[in-house]
């Protein structure tokens, strides 16, 4: 598959999708939203991948927002259509994705790009990031679930603080907060993630997309998390390997999982 503004690398179980617009800090445009969307999907459709590794190209910044110039004239409804397509195409896509996906931040991750981060199952940063919502200083409010994952990650109070003034934080800020998990230089952030990843692939794919389902219903309204986790609990037995991988214990051997 042939894309204008990512790039996507394939070895073994590991993929890393680079969004690759260095010139405008790889701002997502409407373009780039469809070509990840693509390849998310291709990518969770592809057994053989297990983890997802997502990063901007260069080292200022992993994405530093959305790409005004395309919105800066739409009426109501094209702006409330650009949130709703965006969300079901990318952010709401990603976070639901059977396959785990890590967003490895260098640099400015601003706006979109911070909620794209967040929308990835855990955040990885270099220590020269910076993040923010800086939305309220455009007369506009974080439209890509910001508003809501933000304070799912770091508590209402700093959620509210920081959409407001429109701040940044840096990335030992973020991490202090609890919206990155490790902060490292920019030569050890892939390397990490690799590192990470590698942990991962060792566990039952089949048991990460039910623990993923379980963990994300939690967060939603209207559903009842506890509920779901007996229910993909249950589903679990019913499993390859759920069969290799108690075998393999009762055994006292590695599990081969055939991720079925």
């Amino acid at each position: 598959m042939e894309f204008e503004n990512i790039l996507v690398a394939k070895q073994d179980y590991l993929a890393t999708v680079t969004i690759n617009r260095p010139k405008k800090l790889n701002a997502l445009n409407k373009a780039t939203i469809e070509e990840l969307h693509n390849a998310f999907k291709a990518l969770n459709d592809d057994a053989s991948v297990k983890v997802i590794l997502l990063t901007g190209s260069g080292e200022k910044a992993f994405v530093a927002g959305a790409d005004i110039s395309e919105f800066a004239h739409f009426s109501v409804e094209d702006g409330g259509r650009l949130a709703a397509k965006g969300q079901e195409l990318l952010f709401d896509f990603v976070e639901n994705l059977s396959t785990p996906v890590i967003a490895l931040v260098n640099g400015f991750a601003l706006g979109g790009g911070l909620e794209l981060a967040m929308a990835c199952h855990f955040r990885i940063a270099s220590d020269n990031a910076r993040m923010g919502l800086p939305e309220t200083s455009l007369g506009v409010i974080p439209g890509y679930g910001g508003t809501q994952r933000l304070p799912q990650l770091i508590g209402k109070g700093k959620a509210m603080e920081l959409v407001m003034t429109a701040g940044m934080i840096n990335a030992e800020e973020a991490k202090e907060y609890g919206l990155v998990n490790y902060v490292v230089t920019q030569e050890e952030l892939l390397p990490l993630g690799e590192k990470i990843a590698s942990k991962i692939v060792r566990n039952s794919s089949v048991a990460i997309s039910k623990a993923i389902t379980a963990i994300n219903s939690g967060f939603k309204d209207g559903v009842n998390g506890y509920e779901s986790e007996i229910n993909e609990f249950g589903a679990c037995f019913g499993t390859e390997d759920f069969k290799e991988g108690t075998t393999a214990f009762l055994e006292k051997r590695k599990p081969d999982f055939p991720n079925k």
